[in-house]
């Protein structure tokens, strides 16, 4: 099986998110540079030295700027696969879209996108119109 293993969800007003998420949950919220197009990363459990999570079941996740392009809009799950251009092709004979990694002008770009050390990174949708993310982690 190919577990899920992060949430993303945009974001219009960056400090407004980080103050309810901080406040509300109690989440760690990491900030990342323009290099990384200012994603927040959310650590929701309890890591390891290596960023994993310590309790089985539990996930961390991520919050992105949310783009004119409404697709950029509902949050999704991300899926671990061990080979991104094989799950894309049976995501696309199953019945859904590869939707792409947009860039920084929102515009689709068909191929993954390298999130540096993380891995392999593209954004589909399923046959049900969900938003889902699949990921080859780096290594794989």
């Amino acid at each position: 099986m190919n577990p899920v293993v992060h949430f993303e969800m945009g974001y219009f007003d960056q400090e407004r998110m980080k103050k309810f998420y901080e406040s509300a949950f109690g989440w760690k919220l990491q900030q990342l540079g323009p290099d990384m197009g200012n994603y927040v990363v959310a650590q929701t459990a309890e890591t390891d030295e290596k960023g994993m999570v310590k309790t089985p079941g539990t996930i961390n996740g991520g919050f992105y700027q949310k783009m004119e392009n409404p697709l950029s809009h509902p949050p999704s799950v991300v899926i671990s696969v061990p080979d991104i251009k094989q799950a894309m092709a049976a995501i696309t004979a199953g019945g859904g879209k590869i939707l792409g990694a947009m860039d920084e002008t929102g515009q689709p770009n068909m191929e993954p996108m390298m999130i540096p050390g993380v891995g392999l990174w593209i954004s589909c949708m399923d046959p049900e119109d969900n938003r889902i993310s699949i990921l080859q982690p780096a290594g794989m």
